[in-house]
């Protein structure tokens, strides 16, 4: 009996800690693939013909060429929360529904490695470790740091993530916070204890720490460019935990060379991913992990746990939670 097909599209973390792929395998045909990041909409098109589910991650992507050539598959789901590479509204055109991680699957991996950056920027921790390994101790007056209690941390996205990020840092070190986020209301920042920035600019200003947690989306790419650093305290340090094309990266160098910016802390970069001769490398106070932010067991369990339960609930016909696109007349899943 034919059973529907599932691609795996360039997803390292996908059931690897998990039985998500055999649970997959219990109710289709499940293939990983690879393929080129920058591969061209009617190459993936082809390339996933025949397919009916596919399993995305941050690459390729999925573009309105894709979704007019390829007739087979009926959703795309995110591995992640972030959907910026899936041409939703072309998705929805062509009757493909698109299903994301729900953000709570990842709130707390992302939040507690966004404040491990921020701290490891602010106390130096990697530095003083190379010096250890070295042999230099000795050196150790050179990375005197800051309290997190005497410092402003401005928020930029007020959602799932930056929501709880502002938590841990007003609860657990007394730190003052400002947030920015044009969709949430005033009334609900200041319900929180927090203050509330009128736009990006007016947070920058007053901010020792910006991290960011806004999503991708064409108003906010760049966002923090140029203009933006004209805006900023010197020495303020820079968190990403969100998507590397909101930092205008030759912004960035160019105000780490001034030193106007005291570090930047980044678990994503745009174009990712880098290799060992990224111009940010030569920098010891960019600290840059390799887009893990979500790499825990419980998050990473939640992450595959809602993929499948996407598909499944699709076959039974039942709602599917994280659903970004949610066509009028959905494709019908042809198996033959």
């Amino acid at each position: 009996m034919a059973r529907p097909r599932i691609a795996i599209v360039n997803s390292k973390s996908f059931g690897l800690y998990t039985d998500a792929l055999q649970r997959l395998s219990a109710i289709g045909e499940v293939t990983k693939l690879e393929v080129p990041k920058d591969i061209s909409g009617k190459d993936l098109a082809i390339r996933l013909n025949g397919y009916h589910f596919i399993v995305a991650s941050v690459t390729p992507r999925y573009d309105r060429e894709f979704f007019e050539l390829n007739e087979s598959v009926v959703m795309v789901v995110r591995h992640g929360i972030g959907y910026d590479n899936i041409d939703v509204k072309a998705a929805e055109e062509r009757g493909v529904i698109v299903a994301r991680v729900p953000g709570w699957r990842e709130r707390e991996a992302v939040a507690e490695h966004t404040v491990a950056l921020m701290m490891s920027a602010l106390r130096y921790v990697p530095q003083a470790y190379g010096i250890v390994r070295t042999g230099k101790w000795s050196e150790r007056a050179k990375y005197v740091g800051r309290e997190l209690s005497n410092l402003t941390v401005g928020i930029v996205g007020f959602g799932n993530i930056g929501s709880r990020v502002a938590e841990i840092l007003k609860k657990g070190f007394n730190a003052r916070i400002v947030v920015y986020d044009p969709f949430v209301p005033r009334d609900k920042i200041l319900e929180f204890g927090y203050e509330y920035a009128n736009n990006l600019c007016e947070l920058l200003k007053t901010s020792d720490i910006v991290t960011l947690h806004a999503a991708l989306t064409p108003e906010n790419y760049h966002m923090i460019n140029k203009e933006a650093f004209e805006c900023m305290k010197n020495g303020v340090i820079i968190v990403n935990t969100a998507r590397g094309e909101l930092i205008d990266e030759k912004a960035l160098i160019e105000n780490i060379e001034k030193k106007k910016v005291l570090a930047a802390a980044l678990d994503v970069i745009e174009g990712e991913p880098i290799e060992a001769d990224h111009p940010l490398l030569k920098y010891e106070n960019a600290i840059i992990t390799p887009h893990i932010a979500a790499y825990t067991w419980e998050a990473l369990k939640g992450m595959d746990d809602a993929v499948v339960e996407a598909i499944v609930s699709y076959l039974n016909k039942k709602p599917i939670d994280g659903v970004v696109a949610m066509p009028r007349n959905p494709r019908k899943l042809m198996i033959q």
